[in-house]
């Protein structure tokens, strides 16, 4: 019977639907034991199906002599994907199977000609015209229409291989057909082979006889035309008259060479004569005999005059004599350098009379040559000719030759090989006895517990009544933290002291209302400038962004403190960032005291997640003072907006504790007007609160809440050290 009653909100009974399966555990039993046995004997039933495969690899294959001849890489077959796929297609040709049936004479075989005997099932279908009677269709094609339903052919995927394979009751049968096939495709394969290369043979004979006719022709021409015109050739390429009229051009160039060294040795000569210098450097004069004599000799002399002057006077006989020979020799010298500048003169006279007559016979010769390139234009038609039909004869009689060496069959094996053969298979490939009892038992417990499920669901038995507790109040009932040790007593909602200070509002009117808020203190509880009533309104306004001002300095900072824990207490994700001058909300919350933080990121001597820590007595997180040097940090000041705005899209309130700091200072750390400013006096001071409202009015922050009290603080914070 049905829990529920009519519109009322239900849900599905998970235990119901498991206890129901589990009830009638028996019937399920029976019927999966039932579906395997029926399984079973049907698998006993079926006439046992073998299946045996051939692979053949398709690949270029050549006759073994074939590698000491010149090979065509454009003559084998593209072994591409299409290549592979037609091969796959002629191996399931009409043609091929029909070869293979008539070789291995299957039309005997009752296995493909079932609808001969027929069946009491089939001859219904056919009298009620719901199945074409097969008899109408001739043996041979009955015949492959069965064949073709056991066959199998497909390229195995990434290679050039094919594989074959057949299915048969007979295991014998199942391998030899597999095999046969393939021994048919190769022989049909070779067979267009050699048929090839007997019709090209019978193609070339009469070209190749045709073409060296026209070759015996065309070389005739060219030699009667050479032989009239005179273009007799001093090599394979070039006429007897190029061939004149570049020794000649070779020459013109040597003599013109010596001609221009001629005058340049006779222009020093003459230089070293004219200006006094010492003629022993040049070459020419250094090279003759009769300097060189004349030399040693002027040296010999000099030597003697130099010694007998160390002796004698120098109007001594001896010293003139000496001297005057001296005078003699150096004369001999110039006369001899003379000589040779004259023999030098000459040289240069003969090279350019030599230079003149050769070239007077190169214009000759180039007279000549530009008649013979006229005669050599029609010379050229007809060499091209004859080469045309040279090289088309070469070619045609490698042809020949290639298709004569592989006129026998041996010679052209087909362009694949078998990589595998197939065999008599001893197991069947169908029915799998066990993988169709398995599948059949699962099959009927899966069911039986599916329409045992449906049962119960449409029953009603598996459906209950949704109970909606009170949602609302467990959550505040869970959510709700305590202020004080006292006895919890109802939190007061804050109201938010975004105070608008009116510019014409005279400052005694704010004095005045400023004591009402001191003068009559209440209990932590029903303050609403309490940690607690300012950690519900940032909860409810989900604020993301808060700046606490501590004017008072560690006690203030102590309460903000006290804040960040009661706001992760009710459940949200809050992060302190102490940016104090003392760091001690890092010495409350933080592990140790050397920990890594604000002043470490900016200084760029830690990565921003190292600096991220645990508070010790909450969930909170805490983003410390760091170690590192506060002047030089605060020189990176400008991206602490950028650090707040990381930490604003990673957390749900993020807490700024800038202790006893003016608005411009809060002015760097955000750019945004619209964030909560957060005054922490933990004893209310009208001038001090009064002054730091109209402070953050005139610099445009509007949103100021106020939080006093520090009871928290000191409930939840270890004791401050001795200073």
């Amino acid at each position: 019977m049905s829990r529920v009653t009519r519109d009322q909100d239900v849900d599905i009974d998970l235990g119901q639907l498991v206890r129901a399966v589990w009830t009638r555990r028996l019937r399920i039993l029976t019927i999966t034991a039932l579906g395997a046995v029926i399984a079973f004997a049907g698998a006993k039933m079926m006439a046992p199906q073998y299946r045996s495969e051939t692979r053949l690899l398709i690949e270029p294959r050549a006759p073994a002599f074939a590698n000491t001849q010149t090979n065509d890489a454009n003559a084998g077959p593209l072994l591409d994907e299409l290549n592979i796929a037609s091969q796959v297609q002629i191996l399931q040709s009409a043609d091929l199977i029909k070869q293979v049936i008539n070789n291995l004479k299957l039309y005997d075989l009752p296995e493909f000609d079932a609808a001969a005997n027929g069946s009491a099932l089939g001859d219904i279908l056919v009298t009620l015209h719901l199945k074409k009677n097969p008899l109408e269709n001739p043996p041979e094609e009955r015949v492959i229409d069965a064949f073709t339903e056991r066959l199998q052919v497909y390229q195995v995927p990434g290679s050039r291989v094919i594989g074959i394979t057949f299915a048969s009751r007979d295991p014998k049968l199942a391998a030899s057909i597999p095999n046969a096939m393939a021994q048919v495709y190769l022989a049909t394969q070779s067979g267009a082979k050699l048929d090839s290369n007997s019709e090209a043979t019978r193609w070339l004979e009469p070209e190749i006889d045709s073409l060296r006719q026209k070759v015996s022709e065309a070389e005739k021409k060219v030699a009667d035309y050479r032989t009239t015109h005179g273009l007799l050739q001093t090599n394979g390429t070039t006429t007897f008259t190029a061939q004149q009229l570049n020794d000649i051009s070779a020459e013109l160039t040597r003599v013109r060479t010596d001609k221009a060294n001629a005058e340049a040795r006779a222009q020093s000569v003459r230089n070293a004569l004219s200006s006094g210098e010492a003629s022993d450097t040049l070459p020419d004069i250094m090279s003759s005999q009769s300097i060189q004599r004349l030399k040693a000799t002027e040296s010999g002399l000099q030597s003697q005059i130099s010694d007998l002057q160390t002796s004698l006077l120098n109007n001594h006989p001896r010293l003139k004599s000496l001297r005057a020979q001296l005078a003699d020799i150096r004369t001999q010298i110039r006369q001899e350098t003379q000589k040779i500048l004259a023999s030098i003169d000459n040289e240069t006279k003969v090279a350019d009379l030599r230079a003149k007559e050769l070239e007077q016979q190169s214009d000759r010769l180039q007279a000549n040559s530009a008649r013979a390139g006229e005669d050599e234009v029609g010379l050229n038609a007809l060499d091209r000719e004859a080469n045309a039909q040279r090289q088309l004869l070469e070619t045609y009689l490698v042809r020949y030759r290639e298709a004569a060496s592989r006129a026998d069959r041996n010679s052209s094996p087909a362009d694949a090989r078998v990589v595998s053969k197939a065999i008599e298979q001893v197991d069947p490939y169908f029915p799998k006895v066990v993988p169709i009892v398995v599948v059949a038992a699962v099959a009927s417990f899966i069911m039986s517990a599916i329409v045992i499920m449906l049962a119960e669901l449409f029953s009603g038995r598996a459906l209950r009544p949704v109970e909606a507790p009170e949602i609302e109040d467990r959550i505040e009932q869970e959510g709700q933290v305590e202020a004080a040790p006292a006895p919890a007593a109802k939190v007061a909602k804050p109201s938010m002291l975004a105070v608008a200070v009116d510019e014409e509002q005279p400052e005694a009117e704010l004095v005045e209302e400023a004591p009402a808020l001191a003068d009559d203190p209440a209990p932590a509880d029903d303050n609403e400038f309490s940690v607690s009533s300012v950690a519900s309104y940032l909860t409810d306004c989900r604020a993301p962004l808060a700046v606490a001002i501590s004017p008072t300095g560690d006690n203030g900072s102590a309460a903000t403190v006290a804040l960040a824990r009661v706001l992760a207490d009710n459940g949200r994700r809050v992060i302190l960032v102490d940016m104090t001058g003392s760091g001690y909300p890092s010495e409350l919350m933080a592990e140790s005291p050397e920990a890594l933080g604000v002043t470490d990121l900016l200084c760029g001597e830690a990565a921003f997640g190292e600096t991220i820590h645990g508070d010790r007595t909450s969930d909170a997180h805490l983003i410390p003072q760091g170690v590192s040097d506060i002047k030089q940090a605060m020189r990176g000041a400008d991206r602490l907006s950028l650090l707040l705005d990381a930490l604003s899209s990673a957390y749900d309130i993020v807490i700024v504790e800038c202790g006893a700091a003016d608005v411009a200072s809060v002015s760097r750390l955000t750019r945004s007007k619209q964030i909560e400013i957060i005054l922490s006096l933990p004893e209310i001071d009208e001038a001090a609160f009064v002054s730091l409202m109209q402070d953050f009015q005139g610099a445009g922050y509007e949103r100021v809440v106020l939080m006093s009290g520090g009871e928290e603080a000191a409930m939840r914070s270890p004791a401050r050290h001795a200073a």
